[in-house]
């Protein structure tokens, strides 16, 4: 009694196997064959023996029934082995060819789960359980489950626009609403409460968002690294922006713990403010000193793949991927003063920059450059 306990509770699949034989044959010779024709056939660790007698297969079960001279049934074999031992085992089976005196062929029809099939009985069970607890459910309990659904509602993520953009679900309904560059910034915000954000998905800003600044007190919450600059001058253009506020230097809204995005929100600036403490010193900085300050810049590019093209003062004015580079300088401005990037100068970078009267060109190496003009300072790292 003890044995069968344990191989029902460690049976893990049923190989199920079909026979057909050429004669009348018994239970007992189906079984004698079974083992009879495996043995060697494998390894020591697979040999049916052995395995039936350390509990690793259970009892072979066989139904078989006989007409006109034929047999014909059905095998099952339990078994406790891991998937890929339970498949050659079953595909062991098919390598019978007699059973006593009978010519004999055996197919594998499947190889059962037995865990998947109990745990599809609990989950049915399940179900049936709930149902009956569901119709005992008072009003007053009804009422009670229903306000603890709609609070755990109110923290999941929807979507806004035509865009399907990232968003708190109070932004249809709060009159204040806070920017964020991405949905890992929505989805941590709303950890900490606050439900009234919404995401741009990129530097290009939707039209679902711009419009949508229009009438509402707008903060823009950006990374501490320069890319949010980006973002806001791009709202800027499109929308209306009344506070600005950032992440601590060197990271992302999304990894903020709950502390830091409060100080964060609570330190926002009115965004005049914030570009009149942007602006650059009257005072213009040393050739020397801009040379190491676009060399500190380039360092902070390393292994991004992005290139900045920058101004006088060495503010961004865009960014682009280095492989769009060449393309992008091309319809560069008057104002562009320095380029630096994830890269190597090449001539024709050094080429299209001259023509754009760029006078700096900042990288980590640079290439045989044949054509070196004075107006333009190649810079790299050493």
């Amino acid at each position: 009694m003890g044995k069968g306990i344990e191989e029902l509770t460690t049976t893990k699949y049923l190989i199920h196997a079909q026979i057909n034989a050429n004669g009348i044959v018994e239970k007992p010779d189906v079984v004698g064959a079974v083992f009879g024709q495996t043995e060697g056939l494998l390894s020591n660790d697979l040999d049916l023996r052995e395995l039936q007698k350390t509990g690793r297969i259970g009892r072979i079960k066989v139904i078989i029934h006989s007409n006109g001279g034929r047999a014909k049934g059905e095998i099952v074999i339990p078994s406790s082995l891991d998937r890929i031992e339970t498949a050659i085992l079953a595909a062991s089976l098919e390598t019978i060819n007699r059973v006593g005196p009978c010519e004999a062929h055996i197919k594998t029809i499947k190889v059962e789960d037995v865990r998947a099939v109990k745990r599809e009985q609990v989950v049915n069970r399940a179900k049936e359980i709930y149902k009956g607890m569901m119709e005992k459910v008072t009003p007053e309990s009804m009422k009670m489950i229903e306000e603890v659904k709609e609070a755990m509602r109110i923290h999941e993520i929807s979507e806004y626009g035509d865009e399907k953009l990232p968003a708190g679900p109070s932004i249809h309904t709060s009159d204040a609403i806070i920017v964020v560059e991405g949905r890992s910034d929505v989805l941590n915000l709303l950890k900490y409460g606050i439900k009234n954000t919404v995401a741009v998905e990129g530097v290009n800003v939707p039209n679902s968002v711009a419009n949508l600044t229009k009438n509402k007190t707008v903060t823009v919450f950006v990374d501490g690294d320069r890319g949010g600059e980006l973002i806001l001058k791009e709202l800027m253009q499109v929308g209306e922006v009344d506070y600005v506020t950032r992440a601590p230097k060197g990271k992302e809204v999304e990894e903020l713990e709950k502390e830091e995005v409060m100080i964060s929100l609570r330190d926002k600036v009115p965004v005049e403010q914030y570009f009149a403490n942007s602006k650059p010193k009257v005072q213009t900085p040393k050739v020397e000193d801009k040379v190491t300050l676009m060399r500190n810049l380039l360092r902070d590019l390393e292994g991004t793949g992005s290139a900045e093209i920058l101004d006088d003062a060495l503010n961004i004015l865009n960014e682009v991927k280095v492989e769009k580079l060449y393309d992008e300088l091309k319809t560069a401005n008057k104002d562009a003063y320095a380029v630096i990037f994830d890269g190597v100068v090449s001539q024709r970078l050094v080429d299209i920059s001259v023509s754009k009267g760029i006078k700096n060109l900042v990288a980590f190496k640079a290439s045989e450059i044949v054509k070196r003009p004075d107006k333009l300072r190649i810079i790299t790292v050493n």
